[in-house]
């Protein structure tokens, strides 16, 4: 049985010893040299909104980049691979120490996705140099007036008779666009109407035709607004013409937003150690504040949500490293990682927080900043409404049409994940078919709460069947939020018992975490009952599929045992 600090990463004991030697060596230099750093300068960088040029020389020096973000087909090195198991692990690392770092990298990956896809081969040489350099890179895509809305992009460029363009417009919110060595920039042609006319291209931040014009938002994290003065675009510079362009946009999407759901398991281990370990030699009215019922009840569920996330997210990563033409289910995991990993994170530091309550303001904390940054995660790539509407697309075929499908096993090979960038069209996703959800839940049927959550999931398979919302209420996005939350969970469950199978994860504590997934289910379908277009039938179905969770008294207190045994496992040196 793991214990309840084995489960959570701790810089002290980390040793990712399932990965090869390169791989543990540079996941490990990494956190060395941000525990070197300590506590009181990581929190001053984040308060004085310094720019990350110290950690950058790092990744540089180290090939951290370099290494895990070259595809083996632009390699230049051993080691040199797309892993998305070890990527995954980095984000993890990366989110502990503080969103910024992340940062730095996370829009690095989305902006040599567009040129991952690309077969201008000169531009992905141009690419594996400059990462090979230690320079970062930048995906201008969103637009002040438009957003990600890439249909309506200002971004124009005009045919220069040569077989280029000189390109004129603006990007907004664009991440690392003060610093890239190369920028990824969505534009549409004058000259040609329609999707035919979008063009990805590469530009240099440092040419003198692209000016910078501000950060735009108070932070390190350079999320630039720049603009376009008649810049140069060569031949060589243009990644993807036409209706490829915009396919290249969406699965750079794809592959950046499973980033992430790591990055916000990273705030919370950092900030739950801080969290247990004050509340634990907190002295109110006599009495550790971790005496009082609702705070262990709070930090139980802040543990096991956390754990969920976890399970869910390290599961995830198997679909997505297994994915290819004819198994796109990572097509639904990735928004779910996305959205739901992102919200559970939220809540996790919310119940933390209600704990600890003033002490989360304090500046020499790290949770400060995490009570911030969290909130990031669930609005970049993609809003959760935007996601939470993606994914039900899926639900029919994944709850009532399941197909045989190879058992997909743990991915923790070192191999390199070309599919990603070869996932073709951006359409189709009303035909991915899905393997059993409920094989999963038959192989802990004995489990009270997982059994009680079962019984959930197959009334969301009947209301789909009987009271599935009919075309006007199809139109009624707020009514289909809320049934995409209930179906969200079902998956959520789904990989939670995957991955508990695979770890032998103990089902004591499933059955609490499944508690808390059954009083989830219920809250949601609550909300559905109270949503003014659910017809009668729906709101009868809504209050018939509340349950109460299976209590046992005993069971929680020895996952609390758990949960209090954090207190003082892991404090960042000063």
């Amino acid at each position: 049985m793991a214990d309840s600090a084995s489960l959570l990463f701790n810089p002290h004991t980390y040793d990712p010893e399932h990965f090869d030697p390169e791989t543990r060596r540079l996941l490990r230099a990494t956190v060395d040299w941000f525990e070197a750093r300590g506590k009181r300068r990581l929190i001053e960088d984040y308060r004085s909104r310094a720019w990350l040029g110290d950690f950058l020389d790092f990744a540089a020096r180290e090939g951290l980049f370099a290494t895990f973000l070259t595809p083996v087909s632009a390699a230049g090195k051993d080691d040199q691979r797309w892993d998305t198991a070890r990527i995954a692990a980095l984000n993890e690392i990366f989110g502990f120490y503080g969103l910024d770092y992340w940062y730095a990298w996370q829009v690095t990956i989305l902006g040599l996705g567009p040129v991952w896809q690309s077969d201008n081969a000169e531009a992905r040489a141009r690419a594996a140099e400059l990462l090979a350099q230690g320079e970062v890179f930048a995906f201008g895509l969103s637009e002040k007036t438009h957003g990600a809305d890439i249909y309506s992009t200002d971004m124009l460029l005009t045919p220069d008779g040569e077989g280029g363009f000189r390109a004129s417009g603006s990007k907004y919110y664009i991440g690392n666009g003060n610093a890239a060595g190369l920028v990824s920039v969505f534009g549409r042609r004058t000259d040609v109407e329609g999707p035919d006319g979008y063009v990805f291209f590469a530009a240099d931040s440092r040419h003198e035709a692209y000016r910078l014009v501000k950060n735009v938002v108070d932070s390190s994290k350079y999320v630039s607004e720049f603009r376009l003065a008649d810049y140069p675009v060569a031949p060589a510079d243009i990644l993807h013409t036409g209706r490829a362009a915009f396919d290249a946009a969406l699965n750079t999407v794809n592959v950046g937003k499973f980033n992430l759901c790591t990055a916000s398991i990273g705030i919370c281990e950092h900030a739950m150690y801080e969290a247990v370990t004050h509340a634990s030699n907190r002295i109110l009215y006599g009495r550790p504040v971790t005496a009082f019922p609702h705070v262990r009840r709070e930090l139980t569920d802040a543990y096991v949500r956390l754990v969920g996330m976890k399970l869910f997210s390290d599961r995830a990563v198997d679909y997505f490293r297994s994915a290819g033409p004819d198994d796109r289910r990572y097509l639904l995991f990735n928004p779910m990682t996305k959205m739901k990993v992102t919200t559970e994170g939220e809540k996790v530091i919310d119940l933390m927080w209600d704990v600890i309550a003033a002490k989360g303001f304090e500046k020499d904390n790290y949770f400060a900043q995490a009570a911030i940054e969290i909130r990031g995660l669930p609005k970049l790539e993609g809003t959760v409404h935007v996601n939470l509407a993606l994914i039900l697309k899926f639900m029919r075929n994944h709850l009532l049409n399941p197909v045989d499908h190879p058992a997909v096993p743990t991915r923790l090979d070192a191999a390199d994940d070309a599919f990603l960038f070869q996932q073709g069209p951006a359409r189709g996703l009303g035909s991915v078919r899905f393997h059993d959800w409920r094989t999963a839940f038959d192989a802990y049927a004995e489990v009270p709460n997982v059994a009680r959550f079962r019984e959930q999931a197959d009334a969301l398979c009947t209301f789909v069947e009987t009271a599935a919302p009919d075309d006007e209420q199809s139109r009624d996005l707020d009514l289909l939020l809320a049934v995409g939350q209930l179906f969200a969970l079902v998956v959520h469950g789904q990989l939670i018992l995957e991955q508990a199978r695979l770890t032998g994860l103990d089902e004591e504590l499933l059955d609490e975490l499944f508690a808390v997934l059954v009083r989830d289910f219920s809250a949601h379908a609550v909300e559905l009952h109270g949503k003014d277009s659910a017809t009668e039938d729906q709101q009868n179905w809504a209050l018939g599929a509340v349950r109460r969770p299976v209590v046992d008294a005993a069971r929680s207190t020895r996952i609390w045992e758990r949960v209090e045994a954090l207190s003082g496992a892991y404090e960042m040196g000063q």
